[in-house]
Parts: structure tokens; C-alpha cells; sequence
């Protein structure tokens, strides 16, 4: 059932207060939420072990990132705990093409629907700064995800190699996913 204030389907028991992902508005990362982005990043991202040595990233390549002109990480403060972020992801314009990756959401807060959230503030993002499509890449061993994208209207639009082949455990490939916006 849609909830008539805000146009989300609420699960049965839900309510919007504090800890309700309806309240929890993304805002552009500082310097300052460098740590935590890593964190939640690093944490979210345990998952590829199986395939990956070693950590998704690290302090330098997000402030590099945060740096960059056209770049950003939209991020979601976690409201109960000053400080922490449940979710963050990388958007960066490239003309008339967004393109995101790193899309993090700390495992407490995973199924929450915040990825959902993030992926449609990623698109308003992108529209408002004028491109018409938006790209990511995923990993071919994260089988789950294709699937997960595709409710969102993207589709597998080519394949690239890997980079940083050094941390890799086994063979893997990029599969590039894009959206007409």
C-alpha cells in the first residue's frame, strides 16, 4: 500500500519517525565525512572478499574523489548516532553523462530501501546538471547484481577490464550497466 504522504510503499507496522528512511535526506559530502565514507564503503563492500584482496578504498582515493571537479559523494547521516553515515555514493558528470559507483550502505542498514534512495537522488543529480544518461559499473562474480539494477531500468550496455588486477583472487571483469535519464 502507498503511504499518501510521501508515495512510498510502507511494509506493514512502518511509521515515519526518526529512523524512517523518509526522513533521511542525502546531502554532498565535506572533507570532513572522508572517514566515514570509507568506512561505510569498506564495510558495505566485505561482500566482494571472495574475489578483491584487501579494502574497496581508503582516505586518499575519497578525498581525491571529493576534490575533483564535477564530483561528488551524496551521503546520509545517520540520525540516531551523530557523526555516522548509513550510505554514501560517488556521482561524477562527465558532460552530458553521469556516472556513479561505490554505492555503500552500511550493512546495518541494508534492505532498508536507502540504496533505492540513493540511486533516484543519483538520477535527480545527473538530470540537473543536464546529462541524459547515467553508467556505473559492477563486478561479473556479483551475479545478484544485474538483476537488482535492471528494477531501476538500467541495462548491461557493454563489458571492460578490471583495473587494479594486482588485488584481484580470481579472474573478473567489469560489466558496464547505463540508464536513459
Amino acid at each position: 500500500m502507498r503511504c499518501a504522504s510521501c508515495s512510498w510503499a510502507h511494509s506493514s507496522g512502518s511509521a515515519h519517525d526518526t529512523s524512517s528512511r523518509f526522513l533521511l535526506i542525502p546531502r554532498i559530502a565535506t572533507p570532513l565525512d572522508v572517514a566515514e565514507i570509507v568506512r561505510v564503503t569498506n564495510a558495505a563492500y566485505v561482500v566482494e572478499s571472495f574475489f578483491i584482496n584487501g579494502t574497496r578504498t581508503d582516505e586518499d582515493e575519497v578525498g581525491r574523489l571529493i576534490a575533483l571537479p564535477q564530483s561528488t559523494f551524496l551521503v546520509i547521516d545517520d540520525p540516531e548516532t551523530p557523526g555516522r553515515l548509513r550510505a554514501s555514493v560517488h556521482a561524477r558528470i562527465d558532460g552530458g553523462t553521469g556516472y556513479f559507483a561505490m554505492l555503500a550502505v552500511d550493512p546495518p542498514h541494508q534492505r532498508t530501501g536507502l540504496a533505492r534512495h540513493l540511486i533516484q537522488v543519483i538520477e535527480d543529480h545527473c538530470r540537473r546538471a543536464g546529462c541524459s544518461r547515467l553508467d556505473f559499473d559492477i563486478i561479473n562474480l556479483r551475479t545478484e547484481l544485474p538483476a537488482f539494477y535492471a528494477r531501476f531500468g538500467f541495462v548491461q550496455v557493454g563489458t571492460a577490464e578490471m583495473g587494479d588486477r594486482h588485488k584481484l583472487k580470481q579472474p573478473c571483469y567489469r560489466l558496464t550497466m547505463s540508464k536513459s535519464l
